[in-house]
């Protein structure tokens, strides 16, 4: 288990992303899901309050809703932690204090519970002054509607900003950082200056997206041509802008593939296993089945040796210097 940083809270090292839920499974699935996960000794589930409103028919809060309905038919809420998002529901856009106050009692009423674990400050919002922004979240845990705070998708400076206002006016301080990281996307969290130095700085846990690059590395998809008609292809094409990078990508599967076949283990363990051995706190990884659960927990008992952590660096590397 894993201290979350600032917090009372142990968590197994995988974070079990319910973006999928409304979209790529079902109500019955989503549950049979947040079930095997929760069995399995898993507990920290990440969603947000837009979650999915890009899918046809959808209008937002799918996946909330589909997490409070768990907790309403006997999910039990002390065997979670539960983190949702404020920013980018098609009702609660952007992050104008009356906008987070609103949008809070919204995801409170679909999850049916009285409280989340982790609140999200989703995308920033740079018509707001960070100050305003903090004092609002602030609000939302002295109310304890809210337990702790953490920030997504914002410049390293604007998160920075947060954190020093945080300390000096004596409010609810970001425990926790939602970035991008994976073996194709990298300098985000590893440059100097980067969201890992932040996190060291401020002892802050660090929980990346995308830690899978959508699902490419999964080992599924052996050629661009695999990715045609798939849920997230235009997620998938995207780090595959042209030839050289395709190339490196492919590289970098074949070098996971080749490291999973002498653990025994699959593609996605060993993907995540890397993010582990970088120091992460718990990557973030979805599912639409069941079965898919599986490698995502099993990533948490893979150790990777300083070669193969090697290995995958490089191979990594000749894609990001494209």
């Amino acid at each position: 288990m894993t201290r979350i940083p600032g917090t009372d809270l142990d968590v197994k090292p995988i974070v079990l992303g319910a973006n999928t839920f409304g979209w790529t499974a079902d109500e019955h699935e989503s549950h049979a899901i947040l079930d095997a996960f929760i069995a399995a000794g898993g507990s920290l589930v990440d969603t947000a309050d837009g979650y999915s409103h890009w899918v046809d028919g959808n209008s937002g809060g799918e996946s909330e809703t589909i997490i409070g309905s768990w907790l309403e038919k006997g999910g039990r809420r002390d065997d979670i932690v539960l983190a949702t998002k404020v920013a980018t529901h098609p009702e609660f856009k952007g992050l104008a204090p009356e906008n987070i106050s609103a949008a809070v009692d919204a995801s409170l009423a679909r999850l049916h519970t009285d409280y989340i674990d982790l609140y999200y400050a989703h995308f920033d919002d740079d018509s707001q002054q960070i100050e305003d922004m903090a004092v609002a979240f602030d609000k939302l845990v002295k109310a304890g509607k809210v337990r702790w705070i953490a920030l997504s998708n914002f410049s390293v400076a604007r998160e920075q900003k947060w954190l020093e206002v945080a300390e000096h006016e004596g409010l609810a301080r970001p425990i926790a950082l939602q970035p991008q990281y994976n073996l194709l996307h990298r300098a985000d969290v590893e440059d100097p200056q980067g969201y890992g130095q932040l996190a060291r700085e401020y002892s802050l846990a660090l929980f990346p997206y995308f830690s899978l690059a959508s699902g490419f590395l999964t080992g599924k998809y052996t050629t661009r041509d695999d990715l045609h008609g798939v849920a997230r292809e235009s997620m998938m094409t995207a780090y595959l802008p042209d030839a050289e990078h395709e190339a490196a990508a492919f590289s970098v599967l074949d070098q996971l593939r080749r490291i999973a076949g002498d653990h025994g283990a699959e593609v996605t363990s060993v993907a995540l296993a890397w993010l582990l051995a970088k120091g992460v706190t718990a990557p973030i990884a979805s599912a639409r089945r069941v079965d898919q659960l599986g490698p995502l927990l099993a990533a948490t008992d893979l150790t990777l040796t300083h070669d193969e952590v090697s290995t995958l660096d490089a191979a990594s590397d000749l894609f990001t210097r494209n």
